[in-house]
């Protein structure tokens, strides 16, 4: 059987490259030795993709942003090795305000998940189904997205965050726990995650022990951030943890609370 594919002749194309039959490759396009792209995918200049990623069908890579601020101007959409862009995702190349959307390595992006423009994604993060980005957001390394989470513009998330299927994320949720509810909240430590990836049990319980004067002390992030300072500001984690607080840009997710908990099931 013929392959019928489009492929740019200016598109710079790895070793061991397959291109599956009706995907559209334009100009300006670089992909890594080894990448697999299934059938009926759209690559549109811009993109920079890495080694042996897989990218399955429908997907639609480094479109122009769906921002209204667009005027044309050259931007590119970086993603790099060995991730997974299931059925139909669409990634979005950048705007004048950052030049590039990047997505770091080893991620999977299941069916129907939007990045939008001028986003950064480290490495090793899930983004469950339907979970969609808007515009300027930041997602540390080994974030789980739960299905059809929703993310507002600027908003920021710390690395090893797991959120629920569902949530309405408008405000900043630091590195290292669940969040879920709405408005979005803090709902513990992700001790799971920390686990599998190797975190000794006196690091987590040091980050049960930071969030509890953050989120559940009735502190302000101010006065909690002074606390966990004196008390984990030697600590990898506690460094970690001082380091966000110290660079929200939409302000903090809320603590936990019982009552806004019982009075959303009402």
């Amino acid at each position: 059987m013929s392959v019928l594919y489009d492929l740019n002749p200016n598109a710079k194309i790895g070793k061991d490259v397959t291109i599956s039959s009706f995907t559209t490759i334009y100009e300006d396009v670089e992909i890594g030795d080894g990448t697999w792209i299934g059938p009926n995918v759209t690559i549109f200049p811009g993109a920079r993709i890495g080694k042996d990623c897989k990218i399955f069908p429908g997907a639609v890579i480094s479109a122009v942003p769906q921002d209204l601020k667009f005027n044309g101007e050259y931007t590119t959409c970086e993603i790099g090795d060995r991730n997974v862009i299931r059925e139909c995702c669409t990634i979005n190349r950048g705007t004048s305000a950052s030049g590039k959307t990047v997505i770091g390595n080893d991620n999977l992006l299941m069916a129907y998940v939007h990045v939008a423009h001028d986003c950064v994604v480290g490495d090793h993060c899930v983004f469950a189904n339907n979970a969609t980005l808007a515009g300027h957001i930041i997602v540390g390394d080994w974030t789980v997205l739960g299905g059809k989470t929703a993310i507002l513009q600027f908003v920021h998330i710390g690395s090893h965050v797991i959120t629920s299927g569902g949530s309405l994320v408008d405000k900043d949720i630091p590195p290292y726990v669940k969040a879920a509810r709405y408005p979005i909240q803090y709902v513990g430590v992700n001790t799971i995650g920390l686990q599998r990836r190797g975190f000794s049990s006196e690091a987590i319980n040091n980050i049960k022990d930071m969030y509890r004067y953050i989120f559940q002390k009735d502190l302000l992030v101010a006065q909690a951030a002074e606390v966990v300072k004196e008390l984990y500001g030697s600590t990898d984690e506690g460094k970690v943890v001082l380091s966000f607080l110290g660079n929200t840009s939409t302000g903090l997710m809320r603590g936990y609370s019982r009552k806004s908990s019982s009075s959303n099931n009402d």
